[in-house]
C-alpha cells in the first residue's frame, strides 16, 4: 500500500494476566535443586557458554545449571518473521522440549525470552514461563551457580 495511512478504529484491549507464566528468581530456585521443567535460554551462544562477554559491566557471562541454549536469532527468518511451526519444534526438540516438560525461558533481562515463549507457542508446545529478571538477577546474586562450557 502506498499514500496516507489509514486510522484505526478505536478499540479496547483487556490483557489476561497469567501470573503462573511470571517466574521469579525463588521459582528459577526450586526448578534447578528440584527439576520439573526445562529452562531455555536465548542469549547468543558465547554469553550462554561463557566465552564472550556479556554487555553489562562486572556482569559474569555463562548460564543457569542445567539451561539449554536457544539463541532468539535461529528462530527467526532473515526477514525477522519467525520460522514455520514445523522448523521450530525442531530446534525446540534439539534443546529438550518435548511439548509435555513445563518450560521457563530466560535471556539477559526478559525480553528475548519472550521470543522463545511465543515460538515455544507457535511450533504447539504450549505456554513457557519466563523468568523476568533472567540472566542479569542470577549472575548478580553471589549465592547463585553459574556454569561454563569450554
Amino acid at each position: 500500500e502506498s499514500g496516507e495511512a489509514k486510522a484505526a478504529a478505536p478499540s479496547s484491549y483487556t490483557p489476561d494476566f497469567r501470573a503462573d507464566l511470571v517466574k521469579g528468581i525463588g521459582d528459577v530456585k526450586r526448578i534447578i535443586a528440584d527439576g520439573g521443567a526445562l529452562i531455555l535460554d536465548a542469549r547468543a551462544k558465547g554469553r550462554f557458554n561463557g566465552t564472550a562477554p556479556e554487555p553489562r559491566p562486572g556482569l559474569p557471562s555463562g548460564h543457569m545449571p542445567g539451561a539449554k541454549s536457544v539463541p532468539f536469532n535461529e528462530l527467526l527468518n532473515a526477514d525477522f518473521t519467525m520460522k514455520d511451526a514445523a522448523a521450530l519444534r525442531a530446534r525446540f526438540a534439539a534443546a529438550g522440549a518435548d511439548g509435555a516438560t513445563p518450560i521457563v525461558t530466560s535471556c539477559g533481562t526478559g525480553v528475548t525470552a519472550c521470543i522463545l515463549a511465543l515460538g515455544l507457542k507457535q511450533a504447539g508446545l504450549g505456554d513457557a514461563a519466563i523468568y523476568d529478571g533472567s540472566w542479569t538477577e542470577w549472575a548478580g546474586r553471589p549465592e547463585t551457580q553459574k556454569e561454563k562450557n569450554s
